[in-house]
C-alpha cells in the first residue's frame, strides 16, 4: 500500500524483453534504498512492482504482461522519467489517501492552463471508471494523490500547486499525455457491496431480466 506523496523523480534506464514479458531497470534519483529489502513494493508512476534486484540507486523489476498492457509503462522508453514511492510502513505519514498501487486505466491530458502559481489539468478517463471519480473524492495519477476539482461526465479537473509540479512528472505533462489512474478503493468496494448477494453472480449489464428482478417491471 502507498500514499500517493512522490518521493522522487526515478528513470527507467533500461526496458528488457525477458521469456515473454518484460523486466526494467529503474534508477530512484534521491531515492535511497538503503532499507529496501528484495522482494519489497514500489510504486513506479503508481504501479506496483516488486523489486527482484537491488542496488544504492537503482532496482530492477519485472512486469507482467497484463501491466504492460493496461497501464502506460507500455509506452515507456529509455530514459522515461517516472514518479517513485516506497511502500507505507506503519510509521509513515498518511498525507495522501490510501492507494493501492493497482492501476484501474489510462487517462489523457485534454488541457492544461496557468491558475496562480498552480497549473490546472483536465484529465479524460476511461468511460467505465467515470463513477467512480467524485467532486472532492480523491483520485491517483501517475501515483499521485489529488483531489479532484470538478467532473463533467468522463472528464475530471485537478489543480496542481508548484511543489508538486516540481517534485513530480506532472510539471513535464502536456496536452495528450498519457497517465495511470486509480479511483478511491473504497468507492470500488462500496459498489461491490451494495450488489448483495448478487456480487456472487455473473454480471452481464442491465437487461429485462434484471429490472424484473430487481422491481422495476411489472
Amino acid at each position: 500500500m502507498f500514499t500517493g506523496i512522490i518521493q522522487s523523480i526515478g528513470k527507467i534506464s533500461t526496458i528488457e524483453r525477458k521469456l515473454g514479458d518484460f523486466r526494467l531497470k529503474i534508477d530512484t534519483g534521491k531515492l535511497l534504498l538503503n532499507d529496501t529489502q528484495l522482494g519489497d513494493s514500489i510504486a513506479v508512476n503508481g504501479v506496483c512492482l516488486t523489486a527482484v534486484e537491488l542496488g544504492a540507486h537503482y532496482f530492477y523489476a519485472d512486469v507482467s504482461n497484463e501491466t504492460w498492457s493496461r497501464t502506460t509503462l507500455s509506452t515507456a522508453i529509455t530514459g522515461t522519467p517516472v514518479n517513485l514511492e516506497l511502500a507505507l510502513t506503519p510509521t509513515t505519514r498518511m498525507g495522501g489517501h490510501i492507494v493501492s498501487g493497482h492501476v484501474d486505466g489510462i487517462g489523457k491530458v485534454i488541457e492544461k492552463k496557468t491558475d496562480g502559481r498552480s497549473v490546472r489539468f483536465s484529465i479524460k478517463a476511461p468511460d467505465t471508471l467515470a463513477k467512480y471519480i467524485a467532486e472532492k473524492g480523491s483520485i491517483c495519477i501517475n501515483g499521485i494523490s489529488l483531489t479532484v476539482n470538478e467532473v463533467n461526465g468522463a472528464v475530471f479537473g485537478v489543480n496542481i500547486v508548484p511543489h508538486t509540479l516540481k517534485e513530480t512528472t506532472l510539471g513535464d505533462a502536456v496536452v495528450g499525455t498519457l497517465v495511470n489512474l486509480e479511483v478511491d478503493i473504497l468507492a470500488r468496494y462500496m459498489e461491490r457491496l451494495m450488489k448483495g448477494e448478487a456480487a456472487a453472480k455473473p454480471y452481464g449489464g442491465i437487461t429485462e431480466a434484471l429490472l424484473q428482478s430487481s422491481g422495476f417491471l411489472g
